[in-house]
């Protein structure tokens, strides 16, 4: 092969039958992949590279992603030894992030079904790769956030991991960046995530949060204690609010002000009440739901 490798080129057709019809540049013959009817001596404009099964085409519907521009790719295969296989776009044709280019801890590699920004390089024995973009690249065509986006909800793609934090593009060109006190674990590159925006920089990069809202984590809170009560013996828990912080921490793997929302949301809608013995569902509710005393 030669240095045409992934690029686009100008080629005559030299050959044709009545399946297929080929292109040559540079003594490289070309199996040419057109919708349109071509004859023998035109000239063509397509982009070059090699399939699965190596042989080398010529395709006049020039791709998104090349070696000269970036674009999303989805991940196909994970292999383990060598990188994640990414669908590009070309026909016949998946391109391989190398190992090399990923995180070194397994967990944050892509999974199938990720995305992944992206263009093309090739080596010296013309191998395609896919190139991950770099930290520069991505800043370089983004929206800037306003402070008036405050709270929003926001939904994007994992495409850069730093030991700072994570950074995320939105659909709409945005770009999060969440804190590691934001969220309960670090996504891994390429996963598509949700959370809300708490600020915004000077630069216009929004900070975001993978944490729930504090009347979501209320709610979850309140969640887990009604559903301990409806599984013990007689529709009550030996916990109030009296109970010391580290017990309650054991117990429900919560602080005792969230045991405390949680209980006084119950409280609210008159499922549960509290005495010196701990939190109780309130008769009416277990007979609802046929609890014994």
């Amino acid at each position: 092969m030669t240095n045409d490798m992934a690029t686009t080129i100008i080629a005559i057709v030299t050959d044709k039958n009545d399946k297929e019809a080929f292109v040559q540049k540079n003594g490289i013959t070309y199996k040419v992949i057109s919708d349109d009817d071509v004859t023998i001596g035109s000239t063509l404009r397509g982009f070059v590279y090699t399939d699965k099964q190596n042989n080398a085409v010529f395709t006049t519907d020039i791709p998104e992603i090349t070696k000269e521009t970036f674009g999303w790719g989805t991940v196909v295969k994970v292999n383990r030894k060598l990188g994640v296989f990414v669908d590009v776009g070309w026909q016949d044709k998946d391109v391989v992030v190398s190992m090399d280019d990923l995180p070194a801890e397994g967990r944050l590699w892509p999974k199938e079904g990720d995305k992944l920004f992206l263009s093309i390089k090739v080596d010296r024995k013309n191998r395609i790769w896919g190139d991950l973009a770099d930290e520069e690249k991505l800043f370089d065509d983004y929206i800037e956030g306003t402070k008036e986006m405050h709270n929003q909800d926001v939904s994007g793609i994992v495409f850069h991991l730093k030991k700072s934090g994570t950074y995320i593009m939105t659909d709409e060109k945005y770009i999060l960046f969440v804190h590691p006190s934001e969220r309960d674990k670090e996504p891994r590159l390429g996963q598509e995530v949700s959370g809300r925006i708490i600020g915004v920089r000077e630069d216009g990069v929004l900070y975001a949060s993978m944490q729930p809202r504090a009347h979501e984590m209320i709610e979850d809170d309140a969640l887990m204690l009604l559903e301990m009560l409806k599984r013990s013996e007689n529709g009550s828990i030996p916990f109030h609010n009296k109970t010391e912080p580290e017990v309650i921490k054991k117990q429900f793997g919560i602080s005792k002000g969230q045991f405390k929302r949680a209980v006084g949301r119950l409280m609210k809608k008159n499922i549960v009440y509290q005495d010196e013995n701990g939190t109780k569902l309130k008769q009416d509710y277990k007979e609802n739901l046929k609890i014994d005393k």
